[in-house]
């Protein structure tokens, strides 16, 4: 299946990206090349074959949810350089101070 220009220049738009004529011209044959090869996988047998969603085979492999120790706050402020009210003071994010 070969693209043509209009084709390639209606995708280039849709992903925001601005293509010259060359690059057109270039990515023209590239994608025609992949839709071919999508055209070829298409066409395999694939009746009896059973969809593989985990090649692993590990199924929710997740850790039990346990209460663990962590820092009190003053352990984790004991670092700060500028400590007001049990919170770090930093300079402001959103206005100039």
């Amino acid at each position: 299946m070969q693209l043509t220009s209009d084709q390639v220049k209606k995708v280039a738009k849709l992903a925001n990206l601005p293509l010259s004529e060359d690059e057109e011209e270039k990515y023209a044959g590239q994608l025609s090349v992949v839709l071919e090869y999508i055209n070829q996988l298409n066409k395999v047998d694939t009746k009896g074959v059973e969809p593989t969603y985990n090649v692993s085979g590990n199924e929710n492999a997740l850790r039990s949810d346990e209460a663990e120790s962590c820092l009190t706050q003053a352990d984790a402020l004991l670092n700060g350089s500028n400590i007001t009210n049990g919170f770090f003071v930093t300079k402001g994010v959103f206005k100039e101070e």
